[in-house]
């Protein structure tokens, strides 16, 4: 069997530091995401943003819709890497977050953005009854609703388009046997359902907490 890496703390730094360099306006959400404490968890990795960026540019992305936008790292991240006349819709609940996000967005003059505060769910159907279309959906909120979130986005993607879901390996927790809390439980099971889908083409990249890429046949 090919040998596999232990990506470590040390080694994940190396990938940040020889990759695409970050803007000032993301390091500066990154600094204030630490200063949050535990909450700082919310926020995607370095890793992941880069490689939805690389994602966004190969796959000619114009359209994207992101469910859970914390305080705007994923949202500018991926933003940054769409053309001049792409657009971004950010769905979060979080009045307070969403400020904070919006701060950062006009800091950095990205104007692609559009927020939408109010819960996903209710976000998305309105989304769903006005025929909306995306060519990328990003799914990073609350775990209990991630199968309803996912249903919902199946109708509002393209064809081929991309649906990518964060904290799909759970720190490795869906993998422990003896681990059987509320939360692993509930992303094994969304595991589960994205296996079976025969809907999609879909693999699970092991970058940060674990991306699920599914394509949309």
């Amino acid at each position: 069997m090919p040998k596999k890496l232990d990506l470590t703390e040390n080694l994940e730094q190396y990938i940040i530091d020889h990759s695409e360099v970050l803007t000032d306006v993301q390091k500066e959400i990154i600094q204030h995401n630490i200063s949050l404490g535990d909450q700082q968890r919310l926020q995607i990795s370095v890793s992941q943003a880069q490689f939805l960026q690389t994602l966004i540019k190969i796959s000619n992305v114009k359209k994207i819709l992101e469910i859970g936008s914390f305080t705007g790292f994923s949202a500018l991240s991926m933003a940054l890497a769409l053309p001049p006349n792409g657009l971004l819709i950010s769905l979060d609940k979080s009045s307070k977050f969403s400020k904070k996000a919006q701060s950062f967005y006009e800091k950095a003059n990205e104007q692609k953005i559009k927020q939408i505060i109010k819960p996903a769910i209710e976000s998305l159907k309105e989304l769903k009854d006005l025929n909306q279309k995306y060519d990328l959906i990003f799914i990073d909120a609350d775990k209990e609703n991630y199968l309803n979130y996912y249903e919902i986005c199946i109708e509002l993607i393209n064809k081929n388009g991309l649906i990518v879901i964060d904290n799909v390996l759970w720190h490795g927790e869906v993998a422990d046997v003896k681990k059987n809390d509320k939360f692993t439980n509930i992303i094994r099971e969304f595991n589960k359902h994205i296996k079976e889908d025969s809907r999609i083409v879909k693999n699970i990249i092991p970058i940060g907490d674990g991306l699920t890429v599914c394509i949309k046949k």
